[in-house]
């Protein structure tokens, strides 16, 4: 049963983000009910690896599908959760480091590199909405590696040179750690939900004789868009007519 969900989870992560949206546009009134919201969500996110000499934010789109599941005691808590399909981290502008090829060190010398690693993240928070609309959410995040690699830059002659690395191998497959945000969720139109969320990681970057205190921080902002909630909420409202129409005897017709 584990290997079962481990290959479907892997086959939804590897499908590209097109089919992500045309899935949701034709399943989401069937997975919208009362107690339960889907949808969309992406945009950006802001990365940096702490303790690594980085001097600016490595920026970054992401995009996944949500999924808030309502107490049905007290409807302002819930379970957030759904996975970031689209997800990279990493660092810009860390210091340049020998690729053991004299060649390559001698055209990269005072150039500059740019890590990017890329994950699918699954977070699940708890997630408490005040009747402003106002939300507060935390918990945890596991992210499951995708790539890897540092890209090389340097200007030469007026010319960009570009040279990318795999370092896949050195990354940790697993990552985790905490997420916190803040956000709205406007009653107007379909709902849609601006949040404002950072992620701190927990788990070291770099595996092996890596650096140990390098760690993934990331502040996203996007915004969520539920998918099929007004048309799942219409069959509810029809279905509950048709349940409570009254049928006049025959005599009275």
């Amino acid at each position: 049963m584990k290997k079962i969900l481990l290959i479907v989870f892997v086959f939804f992560c590897i499908t590209t983000a097109q089919s992500q949206v045309l899935i949701s546009l034709i399943f989401g009134d069937k997975l919208n009910s009362e107690f339960l919201e889907f949808g969309l969500e992406g945009g950006a996110n802001f990365s940096t690896i702490s303790n690594m000499g980085s001097s600016a934010l490595n920026p970054g789109f992401n995009l996944g599908f949500y999924f808030d599941f309502r107490s049905k005691k007290n409807p302002a808590w819930m379970i957030n959760t759904g996975v970031i399909v689209k997800s990279p981290m990493g660092a810009k502008d860390i210091p340049v480091y020998s690729l053991n090829d004299e060649n390559l060190d001698n055209t990269f010398a005072g150039g500059r590199v740019n890590r990017e690693i890329r994950y699918f993240n699954v977070p699940i928070l708890i997630k408490y909405q005040f009747k402003n609309n106002i939300y507060l959410k935390t918990g945890p995040q596991f992210g499951l590696l995708a790539k890897a690699f540092d890209e090389f830059k340097n200007e030469i002659n007026d010319n960009d040179v570009v040279y990318k690395k795999n370092i896949r191998d050195q990354i940790h497959v697993i990552d985790a750690g905490l997420a916190f945000g803040a956000g709205y969720h406007m009653h107007v139109g379909n709902g849609l939900n601006i949040t404002v969320q950072y992620y701190y990681g927990l788990v070291t970057v770099m595996k092996g004789d890596g650096p140990n205190n390098q760690y993934n921080r990331s502040l996203y902002v996007t915004a969520g868009i539920p998918i099929g909630k007004g048309k799942a909420a219409q069959k509810r409202a029809e279905k509950e007519a048709e349940l409570n129409k009254v049928v006049l005897p025959e005599d009275e017709k």
